[in-house]
């Protein structure tokens, strides 16, 4: 039986949860006896569905999206939803409409996003798998804030039924956990992927991430690629990161300007946000749309050429809500999804005083197993998770 009592007051100094199922119960299957929490724009039935939105507060979802479907059929019992950025727009997790979400290793400061109602979910053991999505790096991101795993499906690899939309061309519904194991096991179930382990290659990382790393992600990428069987090789880039994700940002922006067009009470910093792409001039957007292009064709032909990408997940640690959100944290994460490739990222090591930082693997579509394959070793090497 599930003690909602408990999990309400262990989740009142985070709200990392927003709304409670409290008939949820376990069944039969490979995930009889855990539990999930699920990001507020995917549907789950019997809850509102809001998108981070103040106008779809009241609606309710009539059904379960595939994926959750898939939990509850193999046994998992779905706890309720979690909070996250408005319209998933954003990599902070302080919803005006629903409340800030706190960092479960530092209270006051961001947990990420926009899935850090998940990434703070999981990392607090509120829930045992949570599921999040992924337009830009927003499982990911909460993943390395929070030191927990995450894992983005290839975007063609994974249902996008009942999903409320960022960017289709972008979005991935993924699940965040504390092991790679259960982490596996759940990407298994939601999502198709490759489950044959080939050699994964010699790998290779960007000649130039095209921003300073804080001196703990250095460190903690440094001993993520001295885990790995060889150095990897260094490729480059077209396009810095920082251009590209920009150019995604453009993309994303446009897109969800005509999905909200006729939708109210948007925060203003959320209106603003959808103001950027659709005034982008035609010869900007052109200028824009080719620099995804090509950077979707060197990635697919670097992790074609080597077997798979390794990056920090972020620059950054997590910061205070009361500061402002780092304009790069995305810059990483976002090559994966313009890529359309699976990515994951584990936890690397730790700031001096105390939080997080991650590192990811970008691999090929039907080459997942792999990924957690190499995940594993350089895991074993770093021991670097740590529950809050």
């Amino acid at each position: 039986m599930i003690d909602f009592g408990a999990l309400k007051a262990a989740n009142a100094p985070l709200h990392a949860f927003l709304d409670w199922d409290e008939g949820a119960a376990f069944g039969d299957g490979p995930l009889a006896g855990l539990t999930v929490g699920v990001k507020a724009n995917i549907m789950m039935k019997g809850l509102p569905w809001t998108g981070g939105l103040a106008a779809s507060r009241s609606r309710i979802a009539d059904r379960d999206a595939d994926c959750v479907a898939r939990l509850r059929a193999a046994g998992a019992a779905i706890l309720g939803t979690l909070n996250m950025e408005e319209a998933a727009l954003g990599a902070k997790t302080d919803n005006p409409h629903y409340g800030r979400t706190h960092n479960p290793h530092r209270p006051g400061w961001s947990p990420g996003g926009s899935s850090g109602g998940s990434g703070a979910a999981v990392a607090a053991g509120l829930c045992g798998i949570a599921l999040g999505t992924d337009t830009m790096g927003s499982v990911r991101i909460p993943a390395a804030h929070c030191g927990v795993y995450g894992f983005k499906p290839a975007t063609a690899r994974v249902s996008q039924d009942g999903l409320e939309p960022a960017d289709l061309a972008l979005d991935a519904i993924g699940p965040l956990a504390r092991d790679l194991d259960l982490l596996e096991r759940t990407a298994e179930l939601i999502s198709e992927v490759g489950t044959a382990v080939p050699t994964a290659g010699a790998g290779c990382t960007l000649a130039d991430h095209g921003v300073e790393l804080h001196p703990a992600v250095a460190r903690a990428f440094a001993a993520a690629c001295a885990a790995l069987p060889q150095p990897p090789v260094a490729v480059r880039l077209d396009h810095p990161p920082g251009r590209v994700r920009f150019a995604g940002f453009i993309q994303v922006s446009r897109t969800m300007a005509e999905h909200l067009a006729e939708v109210p009470d948007l925060s203003p910093h959320l209106a603003k946000l959808l103001t950027y792409g659709p005034r982008r001039s035609d010869a900007d957007r052109a200028a824009d749309a080719a620099v995804l292009a090509r950077t979707r064709a060197q990635l697919r032909d670097f992790v074609a050429a080597h077997g798979f990408l390794i990056l920090p997940t972020c620059p950054n640690p997590a910061f205070s809500h009361d500061g402002p959100e780092p304009a790069a944290q995305a810059d990483f994460t976002c090559l994966a999804n313009i890529a359309g490739l699976p990515a994951l990222a584990l936890p690397a090591g730790w700031t001096d005083d105390g939080l997080p930082v991650g590192v990811q693997l970008v691999g090929a579509a039907g080459q997942e197993a792999a990924l957690f394959a190499l995940a594993r070793q350089i895991d074993s090497t770093l021991c670097a998770y740590r529950a809050p």
